[in-house]
C-alpha cells in the first residue's frame, strides 16, 4: 500500500531527498548542485512510502497564486503504481489548503502525458531545464473534482 505524507521531521526530509538523488542524479544526471537547491531550505516537501520503503517525493512551493509542484519523481522499479498520482494529489490538496486556485509545473517532455492524465495543461512551448526539455503546465483546483 502507498501512502504520501508531508516530509515533517529529519528521517522523512531525508528520504525524499534520497528519491530525489536517485531519480535526478544517478538515474537522469542531472547535475548535484542543480538538484539540491536554496528552495529547498523554503519549500513543503512529500514522501511517499510503500511499506515503510521510500519510493517517490516532491516539493511544493507557493508562487504568486499558484501552487508550484516541483522535483516530482518515482523511482524507476516503481513507476506506473500510482505513487506519482498519490503524490501529485497531496500536494493539490495541500494547494487547496493554502487558497491556492491553481497548481503549476515544469514537467519533461517524457512525463506531460502522465500530467495531462491528471487535468493539466501545457502552457509554454518547450523549453530546456538541466538539459532536459520541458513544458510548463497549469490546473485549476477549482471546483473541486
Amino acid at each position: 500500500m502507498i501512502t504520501v505524507q508531508e516530509a515533517l521531521n529529519e528521517q522523512q526530509q531525508k528520504d525524499a531527498f534520497h528519491v530525489r538523488f536517485n531519480v535526478f542524479v544517478n538515474e537522469q544526471k542531472v547535475p548535484e548542485d542543480l538538484e539540491m537547491d536554496e528552495l529547498d531550505d523554503t519549500s513543503l516537501h512529500f514522501i511517499a512510502y510503500e511499506d515503510s520503503v521510500a519510493i517517490g517525493a516532491g516539493r511544493l512551493r507557493f508562487v504568486e497564486e499558484y501552487g508550484k509542484a516541483e522535483r516530482v519523481c518515482v523511482l524507476s522499479s516503481r513507476r506506473k503504481s500510482g505513487a506519482g498520482r498519490a503524490i501529485m494529489q497531496t500536494m493539490e490538496q495541500k494547494a487547496r489548503e493554502k487558497g491556492c486556485p491553481a497548481m503549476k509545473l515544469n514537467a519533461q517532455i517524457s512525463a506531460s502525458a502522465f500530467y495531462k492524465s491528471l487535468g493539466y495543461t501545457v502552457t509554454s512551448k518547450e523549453f530546456m531545464d538541466a538539459g532536459i526539455p520541458h513544458v510548463e503546465m497549469k490546473k485549476s483546483l477549482y471546483p473541486f473534482p
